[in-house]
């Protein structure tokens, strides 16, 4: 009986969902739908509607025939991040580099039309911006924004640019067009330097963080006041920490 009582409030298909955004891993970090359905035991016409769905939901993207997670999954285990305090692995290497510079260090995914923080060492008191982990700022007015954009395929960008909500937030924002080509600039030299785009006082720089199989997982930056140092310093004396910072990272990702 108490088996009975069990299976009836086992939901199947609920699980089946939660195992289909698990088998997305490491060796499988994108998927085609036959993939998702032969490494999940489903038929082809359950796999796509359980795809579907969590890309409806915002959990799952598509490119071409390529599906993938979204960084939106974390929102389902935010509280478990939370109190662990995420980062575990990366805070610090966020921290060496904070330190080092004496300016703030965040860790950054890509959502949409957003980065998503999620991991911050902070100078507190150096910019009036309230960033804690889940902190969302639009992508194309950001470092790490530009940075993450400049990874995604051809077709990827096309969709961002042509579905973009922009604005001008500051005199210094770049329009689409210069986005575009900046994107370029950034994929090139591998880092990215906003100057006052985002809010004025405020200039960033960014560099991406691979794992052991070369795919891009997030980005880190630096931010700090204007007027405590030129690009010119940002370039020459920033970019080399992010960029030691990042390889020691990529060294501990699974």
């Amino acid at each position: 009986m108490d088996d009975v009582s069990v299976d009836k409030e086992f939901l199947t298909t609920f699980a089946r969902g939660l195992q289909v955004i698990k088998s997305f891993d490491a060796q499988s970090p994108s998927m085609t739908l036959t993939q998702v359905a032969n490494k999940n035991g489903l038929a082809r016409a359950s796999a796509r509607r359980f795809l579907l769905t969590l890309q409806k939901l915002g959990y799952v993207s598509c490119e071409g025939k390529v599906f993938k997670l979204t960084p939106r999954v974390l929102d389902l285990g935010y509280s478990y991040l939370s109190s662990l305090n995420f980062a575990e692995t990366i805070t610090p290497f966020l921290k060496d580099a904070a330190q080092h510079l004496g300016e703030s260090c965040s860790a950054t995914v890509l959502d949409d039309q957003d980065v998503v923080y999620i991991a911050r060492i902070p100078r507190a008191g150096l910019i009036p911006i309230n960033l804690q982990i889940g902190a969302r700022l639009p992508a194309y007015a950001t470092s790490s924004g530009r940075v993450l954009l400049a990874n995604l395929s051809a077709e990827g960008l096309n969709d961002y640019l042509s579905g973009l909500n922009y604005r001008q937030l500051t005199p210094n924002t770049l329009s689409v067009e210069q986005l575009k080509a900046q994107i370029e600039t950034v994929r090139e030299q591998g880092f990215s330097i906003v100057d006052q785009e985002l809010e004025l006082g405020m200039r960033a720089v960014s560099v991406p963080v691979y794992d052991r199989v070369q795919q891009v997982r997030f980005a880190i930056n630096i931010s700090c006041h204007a007027s405590s140092y030129s690009l010119h310093d940002i370039e020459k004396e920033f970019v080399p920490v992010l960029r030691d910072a990042a390889k020691r990272i990529s060294q501990v990702l699974s």
